[in-house]
């Protein structure tokens, strides 16, 4: 599934392109934060409760939703104390350390 950009004056929602792959990312997200909440024995009325956002809505984080805001992601993260993990992401970029690296290594010569 490829979600398109709708972008119109009136200030009506927009959605991220999100391609199949990263779609697949999301989704694993998604099960992650299900299995964490379950392990927690958290039902998705009380991540709603702590949350303040509706049970839909934790419902399609759990199904990886992509239209779903990444502040609504923190938030349930926070629940169940895995807010810290999202620190991670992107923290060692092997290729972009490469890169540097490259030209470095050509300013040299």
């Amino acid at each position: 599934m490829v979600t398109i950009v709708t972008i119109s004056k009136s200030g009506s929602k927009r959605s991220a392109v999100v391609f199949p792959k990263n779609q697949e990312v999301l989704s694993r997200l998604g099960e992650n934060i299900q299995l964490a909440r379950k392990r927690r024995k958290y039902t998705q009325t009380l991540i709603s409760e702590r949350t303040g956002l509706s049970r839909l809505t934790i419902r399609k984080i759990e199904n990886g939703d992509p239209k779903v805001s990444l502040g609504h992601y923190v938030a349930v993260l926070g629940v169940l104390g895995l807010v810290e993990d999202l620190a991670k992401v992107a923290s060692d970029d092997e290729l972009g350390r490469k890169l540097q690296d490259i030209k470095l290594m050509s300013k040299q010569k």
